[in-house]
């Protein structure tokens, strides 16, 4: 469970992040379909050396968007978010991060793929639908 881990504002941020990384299309968008369950066991053990990464992260993924546009991350629109998240992408921040924000960037976009595509054993891929998506499995 994540709140053993981050406030309800950082992971409504991380929700919202995620799923800009991986929208819904014909298959759910990350969170819906566990990236967040994945990360949570994965807190619990290969990563917890991680977590103030993505506390201090999301905290100021939050307030690069209030700099820019004086709104939470997850009350901006879809289009001010990808170009928040290109940026830490490429490190132009308007911010001080007090850690890397490519690292973080980085982290959150292969721990949402890790989830998404992940053997549902380990948290993710909730009801194998990236599995499907893929043709690994018959839909």
């Amino acid at each position: 469970m994540l709140a053993s881990f981050l406030t309800p504002p950082q992971i409504a941020t991380l929700r919202a992040a995620f799923n800009r990384l991986i929208p819904t299309d014909d298959f759910p968008n990350a969170w819906d379909n566990g990236a967040g369950d994945y990360l949570a066991a994965q807190f619990s053990g290969d990563l917890a050396a991680q977590i103030e990464l993505y506390r201090a992260g999301l905290d100021f993924l939050n307030a690069e968007a209030q700099t820019r546009h004086a709104q939470d991350f997850v009350a901006l629109n879809e289009a001010a978010q990808d170009e928040i998240l290109a940026d830490i992408e490429r490190g132009a921040t308007q911010t001080n991060w007090p850690v890397n924000a490519r690292h973080f960037f980085d982290a959150m976009l292969h721990h949402s793929a890790e989830g998404y595509y992940a053997d549902p054993g380990n948290g993710g891929n909730t009801e194998k639908k990236s599995w499907q998506m893929i043709g690994f499995l018959d839909r």
